[in-house]
């Protein structure tokens, strides 16, 4: 599975509201400036994340957005299924009926394994978690998951 820019981007201004998480509502203008994202695209990503109820928005001169929950509780994995859909690394995967060899295919299984490690380390992965590794200059959380998995 390959990231688009609606995943990617929507995940570094998500990690901008959490990393400044507080009192008072974030512009947008702003987060587009500190991610270097364009405000026009940027609004079209948090329209998704807003429905999704991830984030929550004040109207006005003072307005901005916030995180709909804490930090702790929302996971990379949320982000990346409202912004890009489902996770699944093949298409035969979203329909067997792309394939005629559904049955007997001798890959099917190591995409279905690829892609339940990906969607547990994504869900795994919390902004909370981000923020601290940013704050620290690491990247434990991720490293502690992509190291039991290669102990396997």
């Amino acid at each position: 599975m390959k990231l688009s820019t609606r995943g990617r981007y929507g995940l570094k201004a998500m990690f901008d509201l959490a990393l400044h998480d507080g009192n008072e509502p974030i512009p947008l203008k702003l987060i587009a400036e500190r991610q270097k994202i364009s405000d026009q695209y940027l609004e079209q990503i948090f329209s998704a994340l807003k429905k999704a109820e991830l984030v929550r928005s004040v109207r006005g001169a003072q307005g901005g957005y916030f995180l709909y929950k804490k930090p702790s509780e929302i996971t990379v994995g949320n982000i990346l299924r409202v912004l890009e859909g489902n996770l699944k690394i093949t298409d035969c995967q979203m329909d067997e009926d792309l394939c005629e060899n559904s049955n007997s295919c001798a890959t099917k299984g190591v995409w279905t394994r690829l892609q339940k490690s990906m969607e547990a380390v994504v869900d795994s992965i919390t902004l909370q978690d981000m923020v601290d590794d940013y704050i620290e200059g690491t990247d434990e959380h991720v490293n502690d998951i992509t190291d039991g998995l290669t102990k396997h």
